[in-house]
C-alpha cells in the first residue's frame, strides 16, 4: 500500500496527518505531539478494537487526545496507527477528533502536502519538513518519479521558548541554502536509491532504501531512537509510508520514437551522501573510503509495450485462471490465480558507471587566490589504507571486474596532475598485487588533454574501444532474453560457415562497473561517460530488437538527443560541485566547437573561480548541517585496518548477482509486488492529454528542426548539418591569421571577397565522388548558357501558346500548311494542287498531339521545298 497524498491539520498541542492513496480509497492516520519541548522516551500502548465499536473508541479516543488502537509511540512525539480506514470511517474518525479537541482549536485549516522529509532541529525544538509542491520529471514502469519544487519548514512545538534566536535564525539561514528546491527527487513506490537491476532482482533485500544516496537520512533517523531506525528502516516496508528518502543529482528522461515504437531513455545520477561538498574543500577520500564528488550514474532504456514490470498472462493461462476462480469462491483468490500468471516484461534494460575522485590523500590550497591552486599530497600511506576500503566497497555493491578509467594529465610544465598520476598509478599497483588472477582491477591511464590538443588520437573513438572492452566485460542489466530474431538473423549468415553465434534467451546481468575519473571529475569525465552511455545505449537497443547491429552514428537523432541529456547531467553536477556549468562538452572533445565557445568557456571558468573563492565555506557549512555532520574532522582516530595483504572480503569478489537468484527475484517480485500500477492508473480524474507526462516528455521529434513528417524517418540515420563546417571555417581564419607571407595574405584577402558559394564550393570538394560533393553541388547547381537559353526558349514558347487566342493559332498554322504544300508545286505551276479534306484531318491530328516547333512569317526569303508524309509519320512508318 502506497500513499501520495497527505493532508495536515493542527492545533495547539498536536498535529494530525491523514495519508491517503491514489484513489482515496484507503487511509491512515498518524499524530505529533507538539507540547514535548524535547525528545524523550514515551512507551507504546496497545489496543485492539473492533469494527464494530469504532465510533464509541473513537470518540473515547479523541476525548484523550489520542489516536486509534495497535499505535506505536516514539521519542519525538509521533503516534502512528497500523489500521487502514476507508473514506467513510475517516470522515467519521476526523469528524470525532474535531469534536474531541474543541478545546484546543479543533483540527483547525487542513493542508495539503505531499510528503514529509524529515525533522531539523537547530538549537530548540524540531522543525518538519513537508514537500508542498513536485513535479513529474520520469516515469519507470508505472511509477513516477517527482521532483522537488518547494519545502515548508514548520516548527513542531508551539509553546517552546527559543533561548538563542539569533543563533537559531542564523543556523536556519545557513540550512535553507542547500536549495530543496533544486535537484532533489523522490518517488513514493519506486526505490530510487537504487538500480534498477537490485530493485528487480532483490525485492525483498533487508533495506528500505540505500542510505548512501539518501541525502535526507539524518532528518530521517536522528529525530528518533534505535527502535525507530530498526523497525522503519528494516524489513517492514508496509510502515514506511510518510517520511521520503530523497535523492540528489540529476533526472532526465527522453522518448526515442522509432516508426511505430516508443523507447524511454532514462538517465539518473545519484550523489553520495558521504564526503560531499564543494569543490575545492572535499577532494581526494576520507578515512572511511568514502570520495568527494561520488555519483552513480544508471542509464535506463525501456521500451513501453506493457506500463509495469509484467506481462500478463496468456490465453491459455486465462482458461487455467478461470478454472481456478470458479473452483476457488472469492475475488482474493482469483487475483492471486492472476498474480502468479504474470511473467517480467523483457523490455528494460540499464547499465551503470560511476565517478569518483582519486582514492588517495590530497587537498588544494584556496589561501592563494589563483584560479588553479597547486595541489598538495599530505598524507602519504605506503599501504594505501583508504582507498584499500574504497575499492573493497565498490567490489561489495557492484562486483567484479573493476574498470579504472583515469583520464588526467601525464605531462605538464608545472606539475600538479600528475603528482597524482604517479601515486594513484602506484596504489592501483599495490593492491592488484594481491587480488587473485582474474580479479584484479583493470587500470587505464590516458592523458584524454594532451590528446585532444595535440590532434594525434581520435579522442573519441578511442574512448568507444574502451567503452566496448568495459561493457563486454561486465554486462549491462536486461529483464529478458534476446528476440529470437537474432538467433534466426545468426542462423542465416552463419548457413555455410557450419556454425551459429549463441543465443542469449534468458536475462543478464551487470556484474562489475567502470570508475571513471578526471581531477575534478566534471568535463573530461562527463565526455567519457557519454561515450560509455552512446555505445551501451546500442547494446541496449540491439537486446531490445529495435536495432540490427549496436553501432550508433553520430549526428543521428538518437545520439544527439542522448548528448543533450548527457549535457545536462554534466550541467548539473558541475552546478552541484563547483556552481558553474561544463567547461569542454562532447563537441569540444569531437573538435567541433560552436564559433563562441572560446569566450563561453572564459565566462565560466571565471564564474568558477568566483564562486569558489567566496561562497564555498558557506555551501560546505550548509551541506554539513543538511547531513547533520556536526565536526568536520571528528575525534582523530588511528586508521584500522584488515590486513597489509588481504585488504579485501574474500565474499565481495564473487558476483554481486547470480542468474538463478536474480530470475527467481523478479519471477517474486511480479507475483507480489505487482499492484503498484495502480497509482498511474487513476479512472476518476480528468487529465487532458496536454497535461499528461508521457505525452509532453522529450522526444527526438521534438528536437530543432523537426516536424510530425520526420515520425517516418529513422532516428539512427547520421544528419549532416550545417554546423559541423565550423571548425574548417575556423581553422581556415587561423591559417590566415598566422600567415607570415604578404603573396599568402593577398591570396586570402582576394579569397575573402569572392562570392561565398564558390569559396565553399572550393573547400568542401575535395573528392567529385563524394557524398559530401554530391549534396554540396545539389545545393549551388552550375547551369551552362546553352541549357539556360534553351531553358528560355522553352519557356517563352510555353508562354506564347497559353497566352495566342485560340483563332489566331488555328489560322496561323493553317496558313503554315497551305504554304508548304504551296512551295512543293512550285516547279509546275500549271499543276495546282488542292488541300483535300483528308489531308487537313491528318494535319489537325499532328497539331493536336503537338508540334514542337511553331513557325514565323515567311517574309520575302526563298523557300526551302518541303515534302513529308504527315500520315506515314503518324503511323511510324518511314
Amino acid at each position: 500500500m502506497s500513499f501520495n497524498k497527505f493532508i495536515l491539520y493542527e492545533n495547539r498541542l498536536r498535529f494530525f496527518i491523514v495519508a491517503s492513496n491514489t484513489s482515496d480509497s484507503r487511509h491512515k492516520i498518524i499524530k505529533i505531539d507538539r507540547t514535548t519541548p524535547s525528545p524523550t522516551p514515551v512507551s507504546s500502548s496497545h489496543s485492539t478494537v473492533s469494527s464494530s465499536g469504532l465510533a464509541q473508541a473513537g470518540l473515547q479516543r479523541a476525548s484523550v487526545s489520542d489516536v486509534p488502537h495497535d499505535a506505536d509511540v516514539f521519542s519525538v512525539g509521533v503516534v502512528e496507527d497500523d489500521a487502514l480506514y476507508s473514506g467513510k470511517q475517516m470522515s467519521e474518525m476526523l469528524k470525532m477528533l474535531e469534536d474531541g479537541n474543541r478545546g484546543s482549536g479543533g483540527l483547525g485549516k487542513a493542508r495539503v502536502f505531499f510528503g514529509v522529509a524529515g525533522f531539523v532541529r537547530f538549537t530548540a525544538s524540531y522543525y518538519m519538513v513537508l514537500i508542498t509542491k513536485r513535479s513529474v520529471v520520469a516515469l519507470l514502469g508505472g511509477h513516477y518519479v517527482y521532483h522537488i519544487e518547494e519545502i515548508e519548514t514548520v516548527p513542531v512545538s508551539s509553546n517552546h521558548k527559543v533561548d538563542k534566536p539569533a543563533e537559531e535564525q542564523r543556523l536556519m539561514n545557513v540550512w535553507k541554502q542547500v536549495e530543496m528546491g533544486k535537484n532533489f527527487y523522490f518517488s513514493y513506490t519506486y526505490d530510487l536509491t537504487s538500480s534498477l537491476q537490485h530493485n528487480l532482482t532483490r525485492p525483498h533485500a533487508g533495506r528500505m532504501f540505500n542510505d548512501r544516496f539518501a541525502w535526507n537520512h539524518h532528518m530521517m533517523t536522528q529525530p528518533f531512537p534505535a527502535l525507530f531506525r530498526e523497525r522503519y528502516l528494516g524489513q517492514d516496508s508496509t510502515r514506511f509510508h510518510w517520511l521520503i528518502p530523497l535523492v540528489h543529482g540529476h533526472v532526465d528522461q527522453a522518448k526515442l520514437t522509432v516508426l511505430s515504437r516508443i523507447v524511454f531513455v532514462t538517465l539518473i545520477a545519484r550523489r553520495s551522501r558521504h564526503h560531499a561538498g564543494a569543490r575545492y574543500l572535499k577532494r581526494g577520500v576520507n578515512d572511511e573510503g568514502n570520495v568527494a564528488n561520488e555519483v552513480e550514474t544508471e542509464q535506463i532504456v525501456s521500451e513501453t509495450l506493457t506500463t509495469p514490470f509484467y506481462f500478463p498472462h496468456g490465453r491459455d493461462q486465462s482458461s487455467a485462471c478461470s478454472a481456478s476462480s470458479t473452483s476457488n469462491i472469492g475475488t482474493s483468490v482469483h487475483s492471486l490465480a492472476q498474480a502468479k500468471l504474470r511473467r517480467p516484461s523483457p523490455h528494460y534494460t540499464s547499465y551503470l558507471h560511476y565517478r569518483g575522485s582519486i582514492p588517495i590523500y590530497w587537498t588544494q590550497d584556496t589561501t592563494s587566490m589563483v584560479p588553479k591552486p597547486p595541489i598538495e599530497i599530505p598524507v602519504m600511506d605506503p599501504f594505501y589504507t583508504a582507498a584499500s576500503k574504497h575499492f573493497d566497497d565498490l567490489f561489495s555493491r557492484y562486483g567484479t571486474p573493476i574498470t579504472i578509467l583515469n583520464l588526467i594529465k601525464r605531462r605538464e610544465p608545472q606539475p600538479r596532475e600528475s603528482k597524482l598520476l604517479e601515486e594513484y598509478t602506484n596504489c592501483v599497483s599495490y593492491l592488484n598485487q594481491f587480488l587473485p588472477k582474474d580479479k584484479k582491477m583493470i587500470y587505464r591511464a590516458w592523458d584524454m588533454s594532451r590528446a585532444y590538443k595535440e590532434k594525434t588520437q581520435d579522442v573519441i573513438g578511442y574512448l568507444e574501444d574502451l567503452a566496448e572492452e568495459s561493457i563486454m566485460m561486465t554486462g549491462f542489466f536486461h529483464s529478458g532474453g534476446e528476440p529470437y530474431s537474432h538467433f534466426l538473423r545468426s542462423e542465416a549468415e552463419n548457413e555455410g560457415a557450419g556454425s551459429v553465434l549463441p543465443w542469449r534467451s534468458t536475462m543478464s546481468l551487470q556484474n562489475g562497473i567502470c570508475r571513471v575519473n578526471c581531477v575534478d571529475c566534471l568535463d573530461r569525465t562527463n565526455a567519457a561517460q557519454f561515450v560509455f552511455g552512446k555505445r551501451a545505449l546500442g547494446h541496449q537497443l540491439y537486446a531490445l530488437g529495435v536495432v540490427d547491429s549496436p553501432n550508433l552514428a553520430f549526428d543521428s537523432d538518437a545520439v544527439n538527443m542522448l548528448t543533450e541529456m548527457y549535457h545536462d547531467h554534466g550541467d548539473t553536477l558541475a552546478m552541484q560541485y563547483t556552481g558553474s556549468a561544463l567547461v569542454n562538452r562532447v563537441e569540444t572533445y569531437r573538435r567541433m566547437p560552436h564559433w563562441n565557445s572560446h569566450s563561453r568557456d572564459i565566462i565560466v571558468n571565471f564564474r568558477r573561480f568566483y564562486t569558489n573563492s567566496l561562497f564555498d565555506a558557506d555551501k560546505q557549512a550548509a551541506i554539513n548541517l543538511f547531513l547533520g555532520i556536526q565536526n568536520e574532522r571528528g575525534v582523530a582516530q588511528p586508521l584500522q585496518r584488515r590486513s597489509y595483504r588481504d585488504w579485501y572480503q574474500p565474499a565481495n569478489l564473487d558476483a554481486a548477482y547470480e542468474l538463478e537468484e536474480s530470475v527467481q527475484g523478479i519471477n517474486n517480485l511480479v507475483k507480489e509486488r505487482g499492484d503498484y500500477w495502480i497509482e498511474y492508473y487513476r479512472p476518476l480524474l480528468f487529465t487532458s492529454l496536454a497535461k499528461h507526462f508521457v505525452y509532453s516528455m522529450n522526444s527526438t521529434l521534438k528536437l530543432p528542426g523537426k516536424t510530425a513528417l520526420d515520425m517516418s524517418i529513422s532516428p539512427f540515420m547520421p544528419r549532416h548539418r550545417g554546423s559541423t563546417q565550423h571548425p574548417r571555417l575556423m581553422d581556415g581564419v587561423r591559417r590566415w591569421i598566422g600567415s607570415g607571407s604578404s603573396s599568402r595574405n593577398k591570396q586570402h584577402v582576394e579569397s575573402r571577397h569572392a562570392p561565398a558559394s564558390k569559396t565553399l564550393k572550393h573547400e568542401h570538394r575535395p573528392d567529385k565522388n563524394s557524398t559530401e560533393y554530391i549534396a554540396t553541388a545539389s545545393l549551388d547547381p552550375v547551369v551552362p548558357p546553352e541549357e539556360e537559353q534553351e531553358y528560355t526558349d522553352y519557356v517563352e514558347h510555353c508562354q506564347e501558346i497559353v497566352m495566342a487566342q485560340p483563332d489566331y493559332t488555328e489560322r496561323k498554322d493553317m496558313n503554315i500548311y497551305e504554304n508548304a504544300v504551296m512551295i512543293s508545286s512550285l516547279g509546275d505551276e500549271e499543276d495546282v494542287i488542292v488541300v483535300i479534306d483528308r489531308d487537313l484531318d491528318v494535319y489537325e491530328m499532328y497539331v493536336d498531339r503537338g508540334s514542337p516547333a511553331v513557325a514565323e512569317g515567311f517574309g520575302d526569303r526563298e523557300f526551302l521545298p518541303v515534302s513529308f508524309h504527315y500520315e506515314k509519320w503518324l503511323n511510324g512508318v518511314f
